[in-house]
């Protein structure tokens, strides 16, 4: 077999692996979409390509339901949970990559080891603990133990990160009398925003898919996320609308990819090249 058809052979087999992903990942979204427009209630009469396509289930889930409630507290949680952990993160991770501290490797091992360990293991924890300090049913206890989850592992990935980063660059700062947190603010900062905006988007993430903490933290209706309101939709046995949650579903999309579109520019590793001068 001669060079260039081995390599048409392995540009076929890389185009149908990347087609089969691709229609993996494409196909349920468009059901769901489908299903949205589709009249009824049930998925059984519901094509991929509506017939009688309707926009009565994204009317009747802003006029008939508690959905814009739920949105707002989804994103509130969100929002705050991406800021305080791209905070918490980077300076961990900086203390982590620049400094010399007892405990120092063995910290960085017991943040592998939590991720380890599944979140909902810790449940009844949780629960105990928010009860104790008054944090029940409220969306201030979400966040901490959302942030608190996203730390391990996106600080050692950080860790990492700010690893690359040449140490040159701290100590001619330093000569120059630059402080700690000017040479993080002024210097890591900015070569590391690659890394932080994939931290933002992870942790702006996880609360909209979270469904086991909101429900056991979360009692109240006014106070649900989208996740556990959209849930109660088709709990029920009898009485379940699973074209009004497809619907619901599909505008859940709409913050995370207006978020992915403005970070996308941030999604390039290597800016750090050519940061000393050789």
């Amino acid at each position: 077999m001669s060079i260039k058809t081995a390599r048409r052979i392995r540009l076929t087999l890389s185009y149908l692996v990347l087609l089969s992903a691709i229609a993996i990942v494409v196909y349920p979204i468009l059901w769901v979409i489908g299903s949205s427009f589709n009249p009824g209630n049930t998925l059984s009469s519901s094509t991929i390509i509506p017939q009688n396509a309707t926009l009565a289930h994204y009317k009747e889930l802003f006029a008939e339901t508690d959905y814009l409630i739920w949105y707002w507290n989804t994103l509130k949680i969100c929002f705050i949970t991406m800021v305080l952990s791209v905070i918490f993160i980077g300076l961990t991770a900086y203390a982590f990559s620049r400094y010399k501290f007892i405990g120092r490797k063995n910290g960085l091992l017991l943040f592998l080891i939590l991720q380890m360990i599944p979140q909902f293991v810790a449940i009844l924890a949780i629960y105990i603990l928010a009860y104790q300090v008054g944090l029940l049913d409220t969306h201030f206890a979400l966040i901490l133990v959302y942030v608190g989850g996203l730390i391990p592992m996106n600080t050692y990935l950080a860790k990492n990160y700010y690893d690359t980063i040449p140490k040159e660059l701290d100590e001619s700062a330093r000569i120059d009398g630059a402080g700690h947190f000017r040479i993080f603010w002024q210097i890591i900062l900015p070569l590391s925003k690659p890394i932080l905006a994939v931290i933002a988007l992870f942790s702006f993430i996880s609360p909209f898919a979270d469904f086991i903490l909101a429900s056991i933290l979360i009692s109240s209706d006014e106070k649900m996320t989208l996740a556990v309101g959209l849930f109660n939709m088709i709990k029920n046995e009898f009485g379940n609308s699973f074209t009004l949650f497809a619907a619901g579903s599909v505008l859940v999309a709409i913050p995370i990819g207006l978020l992915f579109l403005s970070l996308q520019r941030y999604f390039i590793s290597g800016l750090t090249a050519g940061g000393t001068k050789g």
